[in-house]
């Protein structure tokens, strides 16, 4: 889903305005359990003609309904013996063909007929709630950030009525009923995959409204229309993140490969991320998660011969195998890789990493970037480096006299501080970096030309490293039992009475 830009503000806004028409609509079908019939409204066209495009528009659902039922088989295999013709416009699955839970399931995604987890939100949820602000606004989802009745944030995915899919489809088949069915199974291929693909690095699938409020077969206007909710992210930036710590942007790193990892093993085989973007993902709580499935694939490419398998960057190409079983031996895993090294390894890795762990940074650059290393070999990587960094034992070139150039204070703090900036830090108004501990402090506040002191209070980050805070001099100390303060024994500091 493409992101809103500031070039389109001002859609935005008027999308924001069809939400908020399409929630009260939403709203009014639970509560009043009312259907209207929006089949009336479909535009005038001689009768010939409407049987045309309604055979066309019925062919073009059952299509978007056939790529949805291999991820509702428990093997992930498709029926070959289906018949394209044999699901008409709003045809159940037939429990005779699929097990009984995927049937469920279908009619659940389709007609809101059940709920597969009583925890689950469903349309009653969506009651009194409040539209925040627009999130997000692409050629045929809406994402929406709103506070349901009792005050929970989530974030809810509809149909974008004024987006190019619902546009073109009603160019071409002038029904708007029939175009939001169409339109609508991008997101219900998602509710499917947030289903069958979870994972903590996954954007959490907190429930959905389909259908009729009542169950009765999604008959009317509702047939149509698909709510998804989701727990609340917030879009990664990647300007906000090129200006974090280190440890920061290896946290994304580090989350982005376990997901890849995941996915290439994943209940549905092997699965691409053929739209790779940094704007499919958001974070919560600090933990990247891929908010965007519609466009994962986990079909394989079928081949003859290696050059078959070629794999197309816009600087690089690569050629894989074709194995004994006719497929891209590991395309789309290798797919996922270069794309994670371009998009994310080459701007966030390398830049600022700690001295101790360079050559493990470059060697992991240097396999992605060339495809050497498959999935396993990078996430075994990566985990080494954290190992690393959690423990110190990076820093073990640091001699241990560094510290004796300090005197410490335990149990108290500073006041009247002189700061100075660092970059990056984990505060403007001054310099915090995180370490392992007061050793790696002090050999920062070595390196520091400004720095005479710095103070560690008990604060860490997500890997469990302190977080210290380095200044240039300050008037006195104060009593703070989880603080320590080291000052450099040319430095004589004042003990406050206060």
């Amino acid at each position: 889903m493409p992101e809103m830009g500031n070039s389109l503000r001002a859609a935005a806004l008027l999308a924001f305005v069809v939400l908020s028409i399409l929630v009260s609509l939403l709203i009014s079908s639970v509560q009043q359990f009312g259907v209207s019939h929006f089949s009336n409204a479909t535009l005038a066209v001689d009768e010939q003609e409407f049987a045309s495009l309604r055979g066309a528009l019925i062919y073009q659902l059952n299509e978007r309904r056939k790529e949805i039922i291999p991820l509702l088989l428990p093997d992930g295999d498709d029926d070959d013996d289906d018949d394209e013709n044999g699901l008409s416009e709003g045809t159940r699955l037939s429990p005779q063909l699929y097990s009984p839970l995927d049937y469920n399931l279908w009619n659940e995604i389709t007609n809101g007929s059940r709920k597969a987890h009583m925890d689950e939100m469903g349309c009653e949820s969506l009651v009194d709630m409040q539209a925040m602000e627009v999130l997000g606004s692409g050629y045929t989802k809406l994402v929406v950030k709103v506070n349901l009745a009792g005050g929970q944030p989530v974030a809810l995915k509809l149909v974008n009525e004024q987006g190019i899919d619902m546009s073109k489809c009603l160019e071409d088949f002038k029904d708007p009923q029939g175009c939001r069915e169409l339109v609508s199974y991008k997101l219900k291929k998602e509710i499917v995959l947030l289903q069958r693909l979870q994972h903590p690095n996954v954007i959490k699938l907190k429930g959905h409204c389909a259908g009729d409020a009542r169950g009765q077969g999604g008959r009317g206007a509702e047939r149509g229309r698909v709510t998804v909710i989701l727990e609340q992210g917030n879009p990664l930036q990647m300007i906000q993140l090129l200006q974090s710590p280190w440890e920061d942007r290896f946290r994304v790193c580090l989350d982005l490969v376990r997901l890849l990892h995941f996915l290439s093993q994943s209940p549905l085989g092997s699965v691409a991320l053929l739209d790779f973007q940094p704007r499919q993902f958001v974070t919560v709580s600090g933990e990247l998660k891929l908010t965007d499935l519609d466009d994962a694939s986990a079909e394989e490419t079928p081949c003859q011969t290696d050059a078959d398998c070629t794999l197309q960057f816009p600087h690089r190409n690569f050629t894989l195998p074709c194995s004994y079983r006719g497929v891209c031996e590991g395309l789309n895993e290798k797919r996922n890789i270069y794309n994670a090294y371009r998009y994310f390894f080459t701007y966030l890795l390398p830049h600022q990493a700690p001295p101790g762990l360079t050559h493990l940074v470059d060697h992991i650059m240097n396999s992605t970037g060339e495809l050497k290393a498959d999935i396993n070999q990078t996430l075994e990587a990566f985990e080494h480096i954290l190992l690393l960094y959690k423990s110190g034992l990076h820093l073990d070139n640091l001699p241990p006299s560094i510290i004796r150039d300090y005197t410490v204070m335990r149990g108290m703090g500073t006041s009247g501080n002189v700061e100075y900036s660092c970059w990056p830090s984990y505060s403007q108004q001054g310099c915090v970096l995180s370490v392992h501990s007061a050793r790696e402090a002090a050999y920062i506040c070595n390196s520091h030309s400004q720095c005479n002191s710095f103070t560690l209070t008990g604060q860490k980050t997500w890997t469990g490293r302190l977080l210290a805070s380095f200044r240039s001099s300050f008037s006195h100390l104060v009593p703070d039992g989880t603080s320590e303060v080291y000052v450099k024994k040319t430095k004589a500091p004042e003990t406050s009475t206060v």
